[in-house]
Parts: C-alpha cells; sequence; structure tokens
C-alpha cells in the first residue's frame, strides 16, 4: 500500500486517486456542502488539498520517497456543491533531487478551475 493509500486527510475530503503512472496522476473530488465557503463557492483549501494530493500521488510513482518543500496555486474559477472537479498532475523534470509537478484542476466540462506548481524533494 502506497502512502497515498493511506492518506486519512485525503480520504477526509472525499479525494479519489483515479490512476498513476511513472510522474502521472490523475485524482477527483465530488463538491459537497462541507467544502463550500462563506460564499457557497468551494474554499480554496479544498482545491488545494485536491491538487497537493494529486502532487503528492506524482511525485511518489518512483522508488523512493518525496514531499513537498514549496506549493503554488491560483484560483480560477468558482465551482459549488454537486460540481466534480479532477486534477491531472505530470511531473516537469524527472531528475534530480528537487522535482516540480504541474497540477492542472478542471471542472466536468474541462473548463480550468486552478493551477498549481509543487516542488518535492526526492529522498533518495
Amino acid at each position: 500500500m502506497s502512502s497515498i493509500d493511506r492518506d486519512k486527510f485525503a480520504r477526509h475530503c472525499g479525494i479519489e486517486i483515479l490512476e498513476t503512472s511513472e510522474g502521472y496522476a490523475k485524482a477527483r473530488m465530488k463538491i459537497s456542502n462541507e467544502h463550500l465557503n462563506g460564499l457557497d463557492m468551494t474554499h480554496g483549501g479544498a482545491l488545494f488539498s485536491l491538487a497537493d494530493t494529486t502532487f503528492a500521488a506524482a511525485a511518489n510513482t518512483h522508488d523512493f520517497d518525496a514531499v513537498a518543500v514549496n506549493a503554488n496555486v491560483s484560483f480560477l474559477k468558482p465551482t459549488t456543491a454537486g460540481d466534480e472537479v479532477i486534477a491531472e498532475a505530470r511531473e516537469v523534470n524527472p531528475r534530480g533531487r528537487l522535482g516540480c509537478v504541474k497540477v492542472d484542476v478542471t471542472d466536468s466540462s474541462g473548463d480550468p478551475v486552478a493551477v498549481f506548481e509543487g516542488l518535492a524533494y526526492r529522498k533518495f
């Protein structure tokens, strides 16, 4: 069982990993009322958690552990309860101690919702 499979917080948030391959991961989260902020839009922290979990899944597809050292996110479009959001993470640089991973978050129509970039320290 991978560390992503044991991620209790991701499970609590309703994040489901759909697929992984070397340097790649895809996940989804169905937005519920518990994910909403005071304006009835998806809380930025919920979207960040989806992107961060997908980043971690992609960064940890190798024979070594990787941990986040930095992350940035830009929110592009609001979503709300009932929406499903999909995150796709791709490693930008597959070699070296530091791994950059870009995560695109879209809604069910494929429209961009957020863009996330994470930097992982590879422990090998």
